[in-house]
């Protein structure tokens, strides 16, 4: 019988877990360790939980569109008795914005080319098609909008979170509420891994899913990762004016904003020469949001010139310094244990992908449905970058 542990149990360990557990050909025990069972602090509970098939890599593309596809069978698939996960998915879209200046409008038109040769359901917009389609906007200074018709929107992502956990556990997952503190050796391999407490948990598969702390892990075997949790703010906000459709709006100053409940969500991720410590306090900055976000959005949307600030909340990215893309697969220079982080804030979108790809790879030897080859951990060593151009 296979042992597999999987060091992290958040979204991608959860979805891991999962498939694992239901794969027709896997015959073992999966155990999943968690040092913070209330997730207090988990990318996963403090997501946004949007997802988009505008990437700029076709295996990003991919995975959303099979994460949207089991979030619409979660229902379904997920049902435990009468647990039913209603995961309130919503698809207004993604919306791009490009201004004249700079190569914005050159990498909309180069990745709508590889959006819709996958399958993708999107659509470039001039000015006037633009106002048109959402005329409480101020276009001043937009060149092109690249809008997701369908397939892209926001839904319950801690909901989801909870149905794989619940899911898994309901085909025979182990959630184990410690903290792994290291790997035990048997004849030069992985044998297990050691939990705060002194305890073992043997195994002859282990995966790091660590999330921001998955460089942690690594350098138990000796392997560097640059993996490092980043914190991203969310701040809400109340508007009283009607705004009929609207999507998940990117300005090109990278501002973001999109409806949720009855008010709006919006953030923003640091620019390139701007400060990004490794994981500051989880808090929120307000003076950010008057200073920054603010003029941009009433700009852009005069009606919010009269918006008010409700709250907001703080949480990590699993960022991958390297390429801004997740790690999928061994280091060469320590193939026993498989590293699955750093998907650098779609990790959301992309888990039920991952999920079954590694499921996939531990119970067949290798990538079946989609070849998640392109995020290698390997690329590491080579030097080869997946590097993707849609960040948020």
């Amino acid at each position: 019988m296979q042992r597999v542990v999987i060091i992290g149990g958040g979204i991608i360990g959860s979805s891991i877990a999962y498939h694992l557990a239901r794969h027709p050909l896997f015959d073992g025990m999966v155990t999943v360790i968690e040092r913070d069972p209330s997730y207090t602090r988990a990318s996963s509970a403090l997501s946004c939980s949007s997802i988009r098939v505008q990437f700029s890599t076709p295996v990003n593309i991919a995975l959303s569109q099979f994460g949207l596809d089991f979030i619409k069978r979660a229902a379904t698939d997920l049902a435990v008795g009468d647990d039913v996960p209603a995961l309130g998915l919503r698809e207004p879209g993604y919306l791009y914005l490009a201004s004249p200046m700079g190569e914005g409008e050159a990498v909309l038109r180069a990745n709508h080319v590889i959006q819709r040769e996958a399958g993708g359901d999107v659509a470039l917009l001039d000015p006037t098609q633009l106002a048109q389609r959402f005329p409480w906007m101020n276009l001043d200074g937009i060149a092109l909008g690249s809008l997701g018709l369908s397939g892209e929107g926001w839904f319950n992502g801690p909901g989801l979170h909870t149905a794989l956990r619940t899911k898994a556990r309901s085909l025979g997952v182990l959630f184990v509420a410690r903290a792994a503190t290291g790997f035990v050796r048997r004849n030069g391999a992985i044998g297990g891994v050691v939990l705060d407490n002194g305890a073992v948990i043997q195994a002859e598969t282990v995966i790091n899913a660590g999330g921001g702390w998955a460089h942690e892990v690594a350098s138990w075997v000796g392997v560097t990762l640059p993996i490092r949790p980043r914190r991203r703010m969310v701040f809400t906000f109340a508007c009283r004016a009607e705004l009929a459709n609207f999507p998940l709006l990117i300005d090109p100053s990278g501002i973001w904003v999109r409806p949720e409940g009855n008010g709006f969500v919006t953030g923003f991720s640091p620019g390139e020469n701007e400060p990004d410590p490794d994981e500051p306090p989880l808090e929120i900055d307000e003076a950010e949001f008057h200073d920054r976000l603010w003029p941009v959005l009433a700009s852009r949307v005069p009606a919010f010139e009269e918006l008010k600030l409700t709250g907001g909340w703080a949480g990590y990215y699993d960022m991958n310094l390297s390429d801004h893309n997740g790690l999928v697969g061994a280091h060469p220079a320590a193939p026993s244990v498989l590293h699955v982080a750093g998907f650098s804030g779609h990790g959301m979108q992309h888990a039920p992908g991952i999920g079954r790809g590694v499921a996939e790879l531990i119970a067949q030897g290798r990538f079946v449905s989609l070849d998640l080859s392109p995020l290698a951990t390997d690329r590491l060593v080579s030097g080869e970058k997946l590097l993707e151009s849609c960040i948020i």
